[in-house]
Parts: C-alpha cells; structure tokens; sequence
C-alpha cells in the first residue's frame, strides 16, 4: 500500500491576519446589526451637540473677530467631527473589555489564529461604524447650515483624515478594554481623558484666547491638528482668522497624519502585546 501524502502550502503570517482580521471584523460588525440601540444612542450625542453649540454658542463667541453665528456654525463643525470620531474609543474599549468579561477572548485565543487580528478586527468594525456616524453628522450638519467651499476632493481628504484620528484613537481604547476588568470601567477609562483633550484644543474657540500654557498645549494637541486640517480642507476658515505660529497649525494636514500615525503604531504595538501577554 502507498501512502499517499498532500503537502498544504502554509498560508503567509500577513495574509492570514489580514484574513483573520476581517473574519472578526465581520463577527462584530454583524453583532452591531443585531444591536442597533447602540448606533442610535452613539448618533444622538453628537447631534445634540451640533444643535446646541450651533444655536446657544452661535453668536456669542468672536471667529477672527467676526460674531455671526454662520460663521461659528462652520468653525465649529470640524470641532463636532472629530470629538464625534474620538468619543467612539470608549465604545471600543467597553466591547473588547466585554468579550474578555464574557470569556469570548480566551475562545479566540485557542483557535489558530494571528494573534493582532481580534484587535484589527474590532478597530476595524468600530472604523465602520464610525463612519456611518460621521455621514449621518454631515447630513445634520448641512441641515443647520454647514457648507463646504473647497470642493469635493478635498473633503473627502478631510473626512479621511478624520477616519484616520479615530481609528488611531480606537487603539488607546483596545489598550484601556485589555486592562481594566469590567465594560463599565473602561467606558469610564475610555472618557475621562477625552474631555480635557478636546476642551483644551480648538474644537470649539479659537485658541488664541486661551491662557499661555493652555494656548501652547492646544496648538501641540493632535485632536487640534486634525480639527485645523479640516477646517481648510472644508473651507470653513474666516477671512480673518488668525492662524497660531506654532509647527502643526501652519501644516496642519502634514502634522494630522504623523499624529495618527505615531498613536496606532504605538498603542497597536502596547494593545498586541498586552493581549499576547495575557494569552500566556
């Protein structure tokens, strides 16, 4: 009798993870589905936002000296995105924080699989949701008088960089969910750090008018960066606005993408290694 043997060829490290991370990124994607509660709770607080700050705020805080409220209406939109793609750490946090909770972590930890692809797989699922917020803001948006004057292109290419910040965000958030022991710590881990992050920033008021040390963290911050590059990107700049000296605010776009980056090529290396660490 001859034996007859058939030799599998081994599937390369990189194609198998990206195949594993997309397996995983559909198992949650199609669990968001199944819960369609959260996508509806997470549009209705940037929305509140957009309604209050445009209203309340409009016309009483001065944009290069002007007081109109469409003009703060437009200055205040980038802010709104980007706090809108930022806050969705916490949601990424508390899922992994609740499938380590529910013992579904260990589960993949036994199947043989690349070891990043359940984190690239959440980040990458929470990309997706992510950007079905930020559509669904951009249609508010217009609706309260939000425009674009630089043409599609470049909005598109501010959008992008948008995406970009929040899912280099949603690595500190798979880093937070792999160290605290409950969904509900790492929601509240997940916010804490956001609020003083996008307060002291130029989200909201210019930062010319902050006080110096707060002026010079705001135009260093990476949430302000990105929030500036939109702004020119979406034409949505005053004739007269004063555009700070510092290095990230006079290249803002450039100064967006290295932030983003640094932070997924630092927390991803922080997140894998943590979950390896636990694995053993």
């Amino acid at each position: 009798m001859t034996a007859v043997t058939t030799a599998i060829k081994p599937r390369g490290a990189l194609s198998q993870s990206v195949r594993d991370s997309l397996i995983v990124a559909k198992r949650n994607l199609i669990r968001m589905a199944r819960i369609p509660e959260v996508v509806i709770f997470g549009l209705i607080q940037p929305i509140m936002f957009v309604v209050l700050f445009s209203y309340v705020f409009g016309g009483s805080i001065s944009v290069g000296g002007n007081l109109s409220p469409d003009v703060y209406r437009e200055f205040l939109m980038a802010g709104i995105f980007a706090q809108t793609v930022t806050f969705a750490t916490a949601g990424a946090g508390a899922g992994i924080a609740e499938d380590m909770h529910k013992g579904l972590i260990d589960r993949f930890r036994s199947l043989p699989m690349a070891r990043g692809a359940v984190l690239t797989g959440r980040t990458l699922a929470d990309l997706v949701q992510t950007t079905l917020t930020v559509i669904v803001l951009a249609i508010v948006a217009v609706i309260v008088g939000w425009r674009v004057h630089e043409g599609i292109p470049k909005m598109l290419a501010g959008f992008g960089l948008l995406l970009l910040l929040g899912y280099a965000f949603s690595w500190i958030g798979a880093l937070i969910g792999l160290t605290v022991r409950t969904p509900e710590a790492a929601t509240s881990g997940g916010l804490i750090w956001l609020f003083p992050l996008t307060f002291i920033s130029n989200a909201f008021v210019p930062s010319n008018n902050m006080p110096t040390v707060l002026r010079h963290i705001a135009e260093w911050n990476p949430f302000s960066a990105t929030v500036q590059a939109c702004r020119e990107l979406f034409g949505n700049l005053p004739p007269n606005y004063p555009v700070p000296d510092a290095w990230p605010m006079q290249h803002p776009v450039l100064a967006s993408v290295i932030w983003s980056v640094l932070i997924i090529a630092f927390f991803r290396t922080l997140s894998v290694r943590k979950y390896r660490s636990a694995a053993a």
